[in-house]
């Protein structure tokens, strides 16, 4: 490996180890989301996502991707449609609950459905209402394409997502 010719930029470190990669990429901050959906067997399904991003305007669409190993994957990719359920800062413990291999997740947290019959959780920061346009498997991953149908924006402040812990969004800048 050839050393940084800028000084003020530190040499490169090659794709060997994935726990390194995923430190480097934990230094990008991202909001918290939970996606639901409604399963086949009419059971609510929900988890932990951070992938989540805007993809379009024009048409308006959003992507997020979920691991291949995902007990989850098959209930999404069988689901027409799902929620991003933006999570607020004082939803730390939403985002932990839904990040664990719980038999119902939904149990304790107060939600409503919405007109397609997805659960929205309340006192998020917004909520997206979505229908897939697209389904890959690419990686480790099925990456998610929807149409954004309907939204909702509320007043309260988006919880984040840093190195690994939680953080609440600070002063502008």
């Amino acid at each position: 490996m050839q050393a940084s010719l800028n000084p003020a930029v530190p040499d490169a470190t090659p794709v060997l180890d994935s726990r390194v990669l995923r430190t480097a990429l934990g230094q990008f901050a991202t909001g918290i989301t939970v996606v639901t959906t409604r399963a086949d067997s009419g059971q609510f399904v929900g988890l932990t996502v951070n992938s989540f991003s805007a993809l379009s305007l024009e048409p308006p669409l959003i992507l997020w991707s979920l691991r291949l190993s995902s007990p989850s994957l098959a209930a999404f990719e069988a689901a027409p449609r799902f929620v991003v359920n933006v999570l607020a800062e004082a939803q730390v413990e939403i985002s932990r609950r839904f990040a664990l291999p719980l038999a119902d997740k939904f149990e304790g947290v107060a939600h409503a459905e919405n007109i397609s019959g997805v659960p929205l959780i309340h006192g998020a920061a917004a909520w997206f209402e979505c229908r897939t346009v697209s389904c890959q498997h690419i990686g480790d991953h099925a990456l998610f394409i929807a149409e954004v149908e309907r939204f909702t924006l509320s007043e309260a402040a988006p919880l984040l997502f840093h190195a690994g812990a939680y953080f609440a969004l600070g002063s502008r800048l």
